[in-house]
């Protein structure tokens, strides 16, 4: 979740560079503040259905499959992996056709490293078949990029699925496997935002056990590890005072997972948010007064300072943690830009995880 900047939940960088109006990105953080006319609204009680909420929402305005992955090669060495894909309405229903369709794919491809940081991002309108989602066989793709089931997909699971995506000076390719249902996060997969009603339907894919190759300037190695995938959609995400999050995904050595996001607002008053997910795969929420992120240390990436180190409390649960990142580096300078990238964390609980830092 970038100050003027955009990540993975915002596409204003995107639109622009596909010369669409600047205008409807004014209000709040990239604009998702801006009021939902016309598009699908949010609203508690959705009954989700699989696979067809693994495939696109036309009628909302914002939407994103998001897949983050903690590695390591045969030695050992840890490294990072991610791959998203976003798609944007620039006007409201009904649907149109072919070039005229006002939809805009955008997509970001990373790989990290203690010694390195590498990203790619790619852009397509939609409408005309070179970026989309089917949802039965499940498939996202813009241009060669892609995440794809398998004649064996299971649609409870999204496993197995293929990964890949290449660029100038990196290349990977993972198959992923589950064997636990994809996870509904908020209050049955409505997922608040703020006080002020902001919210989106988010569920997530914290099982995937990830097998592949990685390429860095032509050199290829072997690579294992589990993988977090994020899908929300929303007509209005955020309220216009809120100026970016920090969110992280947790892999805990128990085979628990934890996610927690922190919507910080003008007034000070941030709106954190958190859901523990058993090794088996049920879940608890976690409200915000049970909450305590606390950045420790800054580093200078891109002429800003960022919190790349953090110690997370959550005192009902007797949890304290310090997470680090692998590479403070980790800036992905694409056209709206923001800090993603794999961390460690250590204390009452080990294990590794993702850290997203927007809006600094």
């Amino acid at each position: 979740m970038s100050g003027d900047r955009i990540s993975r939940r915002a596409f204003a960088g995107g639109l622009a560079a596909l010369t669409l109006p600047r205008q409807a990105f004014a209000q709040g953080y990239a604009g998702l503040g801006e009021t939902a006319d016309g598009f699908a609204p949010v609203v508690p009680g959705k009954t989700f259905a699989f696979p067809a909420d693994h495939g696109p929402h036309p009628d909302f305005r914002i939407e994103w499959w998001y897949l983050t992955a903690n590695l390591v090669d045969a030695t050992g060495a840890p490294c990072g992996l991610q791959w998203t894909l976003f798609r944007q309405a620039a006007a409201a229903p009904p649907q149109r056709e072919g070039w005229a369709n006002q939809h805009i794919w955008m997509a970001h491809a990373a790989v990290t490293r203690a010694d390195t940081h590498r990203f790619s991002e790619l852009f397509a309108r939609g409408g005309v078949g070179q970026a989309g989602v089917t949802a039965k066989p499940f498939a996202a793709w813009i241009d060669a990029w892609e995440m794809k089931g398998t004649d064996t997909t299971d649609d409870r699971t999204l496993a197995p699925v293929v990964l890949k995506a290449s660029a100038a000076n990196f290349s990977y390719a993972l198959t992923l496997q589950a064997d636990r249902a994809v996870v509904l996060q908020g209050d049955a997969g409505f997922s608040r935002k703020s006080e002020r009603g902001q919210a989106s339907y988010y569920y997530s894919q914290p099982f995937f056990r990830a097998q592949g190759t990685l390429t860095v300037d032509d050199k290829t190695v072997d690579v294992s590890g589990q993988a977090w995938m994020d899908r929300e959609w929303s007509s209005q995400p955020l309220a216009s005072d809120q100026t970016g999050w920090d969110w992280l995904s947790l892999h805990l050595s128990s085979g628990d997972k934890l996610m927690l996001y922190r919507l910080r607002q003008k007034d000070g008053q941030d709106y954190p948010f958190g859901n523990w997910i058993a090794a088996d795969g049920s879940t608890e929420a976690i409200t915000g007064r049970d909450i305590q992120m606390t950045p420790k240390a800054t580093a200078e990436v891109a002429g800003r300072k960022l919190p790349v180190e953090w110690q997370i409390a959550i005192p009902s649960r007797s949890f304290l943690i310090s997470c680090k990142p692998l590479n403070s580096k980790a800036w992905m300078g694409t056209g709206f830009s923001y800090w993603e990238g794999p961390i460690s964390f250590a204390g009452t609980h080990n294990g590794v995880g993702y850290l997203e830092l927007t809006g600094y």
